[in-house]
């Protein structure tokens, strides 16, 4: 069905127990939906496996400027899918990844590109796994992006 809204601009299917299946298959689709400009995922269980594939067409989705993929089980590994296609994505000004499992070796990578994400003004990774190396890397950052951890 989504395919067929044309003007659907906000879609919240925080959870609902989702998965990585579903995440797999709502990204079959997101680059249909045009005028999506925020996209609510909070509390779906989407793991590494759900947000590489969501990942995967990001980068497509012109409209988007709010994604909310916290409280999930996404690590290290999925948030390394996702930091290789923030750059392309031209609109998102808000992240929210707060509250899953990333560690250090993920904010590094979600470090190495903030710089190149010139809409990204608001990126939460509140209660996540980042030590000290994390914050450092976070707090050398140099972006107008507001960091929350």
């Amino acid at each position: 069905m989504l395919p067929r809204c044309a003007s659907l601009a906000h879609l919240d299917l925080s959870d609902n127990g989702i998965g990585d299946e579903g995440a797999g298959r709502l990204a079959a689709v997101l680059g249909q939906c045009a005028s999506l400009a925020h996209l609510h995922l909070w509390s779906n269980g989407i793991g590494d496996e759900g947000v590489g594939r969501l990942a995967a067409v990001l980068g497509r989705c012109a409209s988007l400027a709010y994604l909310d993929i916290g409280a999930n089980r996404i690590g290290d590994e999925g948030v390394g899918r996702l930091a290789a296609v923030l750059p392309r994505c031209a609109s998102l000004a808000h992240l929210d990844l707060g509250w899953n499992r990333i560690g250090d070796e993920g904010v590094g990578r979600l470090a190495a590109v903030l710089g190149q994400c010139a809409s990204l003004a608001h990126l939460n990774l509140c209660s996540n796994r980042i030590g000290a190396e994390g914050a450092g890397r976070l707090a050398a950052i140099q972006s107008p992006c507001t960091v929350l951890f």
